[in-house]
């Protein structure tokens, strides 16, 4: 039972995070636009996120899923790694399961490391004001759009978060499947059709993520 209680966890929170990219993800498309549109466009987004108070228990609960997301995670394959020491005995891992599914922990601290980056260079600037003094734009807001054209002028942090979008991809396109199976999905067609739409969204997910850095360093 509590096996099942923190998988429960780790896929009902995982499944969150999910939704949470996708809105994420479709607010970095707006850096895409002429800068014209884009910069008060993306400043007024980014000022309506940390004023609007149900965005804030919307982020209070996005804290809370990562933290739990991630240590639960841990905890189930700290677990797994050690309720059976001489698990290959008699079981091929590699002949039953594919590379992904072994390596989650690996993947799960590569997409840690890419959140952690992440939260140092906009959250922590932004929400507590630390580092360098964000400006105002026009409209009187925080300038988050030069924050951010800033940092993909960094070859270096360019190169991060596209190499570090391909392990988020992997990470998702196993974790979205796993979720809906750990919450009792166990339609034989229908977890076919729920593979291949998980593999769709973590290709945009990863793609997305990793390239917008690259128009952006280009543009």
């Amino acid at each position: 039972m509590n096996l099942f209680f923190r998988k429960s966890i780790i896929a009902g929170t995982g499944l969150f995070l999910c939704i949470f990219l996708i809105v994420h993800l479709s607010a970095n498309c707006i850096l895409l636009l002429p800068e014209d549109i884009s910069r008060e466009m993306y400043n007024t987004y980014s000022t309506t996120l940390r004023e609007s108070p149900l965005i804030k228990i919307v982020a209070y609960l996005l804290y809370a899923s990562i933290f739990l997301h991630t240590a639960y995670a841990a905890i189930v394959t700290y677990q797994n790694r050690n309720a059976k020491p001489d698990r290959y005995a008699v079981n091929n891992a590699k002949e039953n399961s594919s590379w992904t599914s072994q390596n989650m922990g690996l993947l799960g601290i590569l997409v840690l490391l890419f959140i952690v980056v992440h939260l140092a260079n906009f959250w922590a600037r932004i929400k507590l004001g630390m580092g360098a003094e964000v400006a105002m734009d026009n409209s009187g807001n925080l300038d988050v759009y030069q924050v951010t054209y800033s940092l993909f002028q960094n070859p270096y942090y360019v190169a991060f978060y596209t190499i570090l979008a391909i392990p988020l991809g992997m990470h998702l396109h196993h974790g979205l499947k796993s979720a809906f199976k750990t919450l009792g999905f166990h339609h034989k067609r229908g977890l076919k059709v729920l593979s291949k739409v998980s593999l769709i969204y973590a290709a945009v997910m990863s793609i997305g993520f990793g390239i917008i850095p690259v128009i952006v360093y280009f543009k």
